[in-house]
């Protein structure tokens, strides 16, 4: 089996240049680094990663725990991380801890156990003492879309209070007094968040939130279907809906549409998040943007600031915005 020491001799180099070659330095000539990737081909030379990460104390490798892996939300954050860490020369492993605790601690263990240089964790079960624990241990920790107040440094996240807020007041400035609100799942802290932004902009403009007209969802389509079924058999009178997420949304208007409903006309709706597909449906929906693939990409350039001393910009929070649409107007007198 060949080894860097035939790699130097053939390339005619020495091995410290090797080592520069292996590592993507740029200090090595194009020439150069051509001449010893022509002798690593020619000897089928492979670099012992192992190797290379006991030498070096880096295995240019980041863990990532999300709550879940499926879905138009945890996609364009993963594909941000994943290109911004690829492109730095690192590569990531990914867990998901699907909101429980005992598996989103399992997963930290295991992500730790690989050797990560950092973790990247985007988590909802596991209380702040852990964390704040875990981010005074070896391994750095970033913690996205979370914030707690001991480790803000480490944190990035979008203020959902504010979110939650936009959105009601967007509704509430259009006349609208009797609002429904499909929230998300309640120990969750981003849905408790805009839940009580919701709430604020409620009691601004005078009102009271009313509990028979929420309905306590998991944040996917399905749950707003149910939603919307159940808030039509309440047989309470309201003209507007506030959804937790634009999933819930889409579900919700689902369930209007097949009931013969028109949207804005008999029930105006915003949405939270602005992912792709509710843009191309009819009426397209006011949402709220949840810039998470920023998120994700400022978690990753965390990571090369803190870990690898890369001059990385790094911004930490996030305001969200309301994107206007069509989905609502003023109800009709």
């Amino acid at each position: 089996m060949a080894t860097i020491y035939d790699v130097s001799v053939l390339a005619g180099v020495s091995l410290a240049t090797v080592s520069r070659v292996m590592n993507n330095n740029t200090k090595v000539s194009d020439k150069t680094k051509q001449k010893v990737l022509s002798a690593m081909e020619q000897l089928g030379y492979r670099p012992n990663s192992i190797a290379q990460s006991l030498a070096s104390n880096r295995s240019n490798s980041i863990g990532v725990l999300v709550s879940q892996l499926d879905g138009p939300y945890y996609g364009p954050m993963m594909t941000e991380i994943e290109t911004a860490l690829r492109t730095a020369n690192k590569h990531v492993i990914i867990a998901a801890g699907h909101s429980v605790e005992t598996q989103e601690k399992e997963g930290v263990e295991f992500l730790m156990s690989r050797g990560c240089d950092a973790l990247i964790l985007d988590v909802e079960a596991v209380d702040d003492d852990y964390l704040i624990k875990l981010c005074q241990g070896p391994t750095p920790i970033v913690l996205i879309n979370r914030y707690i107040e001991e480790i803000s440094d480490a944190c990035v996240y979008l203020d959902n209070e504010l979110g939650g807020y936009l959105a009601t007041k967007h509704i509430l400035s259009h006349g609208h007094k009797a609002i429904a609100y499909i929230s998300g799942p309640k120990f969750k802290l981003d849905a408790k968040d805009r839940l009580r932004g919701h709430q604020r902009a409620l009691t601004e403009f005078d009102l009271k939130f009313d509990e028979q007209l929420c309905f306590e969802g998991d944040f996917k389509e399905h749950s707003g279907s149910l939603a919307m079924e159940h808030l039509l058999s309440v047989n309470k009178p309201f003209t507007a809906v506030v959804c937790a997420n634009d999933q819930m949304a889409s579900g919700a208007i689902a369930v209007c549409l097949e009931r013969g409903m028109k949207i804005p006309q008999d029930l105006s709706f915003v949405g939270y998040d602005n992912i792709p597909f509710p843009q191309y449906i009819s009426p397209k929906l006011t949402t709220v943007n949840n810039p998470i693939h920023e998120m994700g990409k400022m978690a990753a350039f965390w990571v090369l600031k803190h870990v690898y001393n890369t001059s990385a910009n790094v911004e930490n929070t996030f305001t969200p915005q309301l994107v206007v649409r069509n989905s609502a107007t003023a109800p009709i007198k």
